[in-house]
């Protein structure tokens, strides 16, 4: 009986694809809709998955799935009772599922309206006015450390990738905030020497280690953290901000260039200066160049220093 079910089910698969795929030879543009099809559905699969795994919800779904396979093999080894008593569970489950999903399926329909849902799809409309914002929460984790003269560096990644300097540090991934940047860099923890990489909007590394630059007309009193500020600056097309500990003054490196003192105003500009404005500029070629030639040099150093 069992192998007459098992064979029946093999049949009407093996019919149904046959019958599918002459159907996508008779009209070749399905294949198209087809493909976009399964990526939505992978898509969403995994966007759940994403959003559920750290939660309680995780836990429900594994549970109704562990269900669902049960109920399939108590009927396929005719256990006649457990598939009754599970097939009537499945039935009221949907009942139950809306009962106990309320609070998540309610707040996914509010979103359906908002900003929010661009989200749900990794989509960020208004890169600008993220960047903007977390320039505001550097800025004032920068003036905060200078009120306690609690010594930073902190290197915001522009278009030349810094993940072989992130690799030196300890991982992050963490959205910006002002409390965690000036957390990172308290006297005496595990991660407060070193810098802070942030690329993306994210912080993606601390106590991470730059390159010292060996320029010698730069003067004796700058500390390593103003020479690893300049030397990061000097290789890519970075932005470094340095807080002082000895004297609580903020400086900032771009192009190998050390501007210091600079107040909160100041520090504010030249960020979204160079962040926001020139970097979004599609019309500067000059800098395009520079960053191809900046791109390349440390592409090589990096490939001379992995073989080493």
């Amino acid at each position: 009986m069992k192998d007459n079910f098992f064979i029946a089910i093999n049949e009407f698969w093996q019919l149904n694809v046959i019958e599918y795929i002459n159907l996508l030879q008779q009209n070749p543009l399905r294949v198209i809709t087809l493909a976009i099809d399964i990526a939505i559905v992978i898509f969403l699969i995994y966007k759940l998955i994403k959003i559920t795994k750290n939660s309680r919800v995780w836990q429900l779904i594994k549970g109704i799935a562990l269900l669902i396979v049960i109920t399939l093999v108590s009927g396929w080894l005719h256990l006649d009772i457990l598939h009754s008593i599970l097939t009537s569970i499945m039935t009221y489950g949907v009942i139950a599922m809306i009962v106990i999903f309320q609070p998540e399926l309610r707040r996914g329909l509010e979103q359906l309206g908002t900003n929010k849902f661009t989200k749900f799809f990794g989509i960020d409309s208004d890169i600008i006015t993220k960047t903007k914002e977390d320039i505001y929460k550097i800025v004032i984790a920068s003036e905060e450390l200078a009120s306690t003269k609690t010594g930073g560096l902190i290197v915001i990644e522009r278009d030349i990738k810094l993940g072989d300097i992130a690799d030196t540090g300890v991982q992050i991934n963490s959205e910006v905030s002002p409390q965690l940047l000036v957390n990172l860099f308290v006297p005496n923890t595990p991660l407060h020497d070193g810098a802070v990489i942030i690329s993306n909007n994210r912080i993606i590394a601390a106590a991470c280690i730059l390159p010292l630059t060996d320029d010698k007309t730069i003067s004796k009193e700058l500390g390593t953290r103003h020479r690893a500020a300049i030397g990061i600056s000097k290789e890519t097309d970075c932005i470094a901000i340095v807080i002082s500990e000895e004297t609580g003054k903020i400086s900032i490196a771009k192009d190998g260039t050390l501007i210091a003192d600079v107040d909160e105003e100041t520090l504010k500009k030249l960020l979204i200066k160079n962040m926001v404005k020139n970097r979004f500029d599609n019309k500067n070629e000059d800098r395009k160049n520079r960053i191809k030639q900046l791109r390349m040099k440390f592409e090589n150093k990096n490939k001379e220093k992995n073989k080493k």
